[in-house]
């Protein structure tokens, strides 16, 4: 099933028409609201999902809510963690849009594969299963690298592109009890800032985007109280404010930087939200 989708604005619309845009684990949570912000703004948006999934077709019905003269939003089955499927993925968006402008990496696994109370009750390291820490570590961190790799090999040919991976706040790397999702993330992070040297004067930008908190999504198992380790819980559309930008021509050449959704301020001009989105660079990351 595919869908047509138009931005929801005269004022949005200049800023993604014509681009391509792949939101990975795009069927739910983070995943769709970037996928329905970058529709709003004009791109043609390509979601991908594990497997098939009444989730997948309900996203691309929320896209077909502002159908109209923009390319269609497409869907793809693609579990991240396969190597064959992200460059199949990347192969057929290809196909399908002509070009590919951006990848979004937030196809991710929480810590609900270890336990369905790790936020009341920390779980120790040596109590995760090898099955649950592998399958953790192969979907946040090998599928960005495997759809980074596939998509990298397009956008340098082109001389252009964006690569934006999906993390945590730096407490959550280190917080007790939330291994491996923690250190799945800390690894991501220091992928990025490589993937951002390496690919330095080929047009190719690699950006970190994080929601700033625990976010209202299904990380977060349910029930009375339900909240993140900080007793917050942001709300999911958060993290609409910056992928417009980080997709857009405004952020080309900035790369290597890390953004917080929390710390957007919508009411200023997008290139100074965006200043004050973005962490400041350490020389020298510490971790210890």
């Amino acid at each position: 099933m595919t869908v047509s989708v138009e931005p929801t604005s005269a004022a949005a619309a200049p800023a993604l028409s014509g681009r391509c845009v792949i939101v990975t684990g795009g069927s739910r949570g983070l995943g769709r609201e970037m996928a329905m912000a970058l529709a709003d703004a004009g791109a043609q948006v390509v979601i991908t999902g594990a497997r098939p999934s009444a989730a997948l077709e309900d996203t691309l019905n929320l896209l077909n809510d502002v159908a109209g003269a923009r390319p269609k939003a497409i869907a793809v089955t693609a579990d991240v963690a396969d190597p064959d499927a992200c460059a199949r993925m990347v192969a057929e968006t290809i196909r399908q849009c002509g070009r590919l402008d951006a990848l979004v990496n937030n196809a991710g696994l929480g810590m609900r594969v270890v336990s369905e109370t790790f936020n009341t009750e920390p779980t120790k390291f040596w109590t995760t299963s090898a099955e649950a820490w592998q399958r953790v570590i192969d979907t946040n961190l090998n599928g960005a690298f495997y759809a980074a790799k596939a998509a990298a090999s397009h956008m340098v040919e082109r001389g252009y592109g964006k690569i934006i991976n999906i993390s945590t706040s730096a407490r959550t790397m280190v917080r007790a009890g939330y291994a491996p999702y923690g250190p799945s993330k800390a690894a991501l992070e220091a992928a990025s800032r490589i993937w951002a040297q390496d690919l330095a004067g080929t047009g190719v930008d690699v950006n970190v985007y994080l929601p700033g908190g625990a976010s209202d999504t299904d990380f977060i198992p349910g029930g009375a109280g339900r909240t993140g380790a900080d007793g917050n819980l942001l709300p999911a559309d958060i993290m609409r404010l910056g992928i417009v930008w980080l997709c857009s021509a405004r952020s080309d050449g900035v790369t290597g930087g890390r953004f917080t959704a929390r710390l957007w301020d919508d009411s200023l001009p997008p290139d100074e939200a965006a200043a004050g989105a973005r962490t400041p660079a350490a020389s020298e990351p510490a971790i210890m």
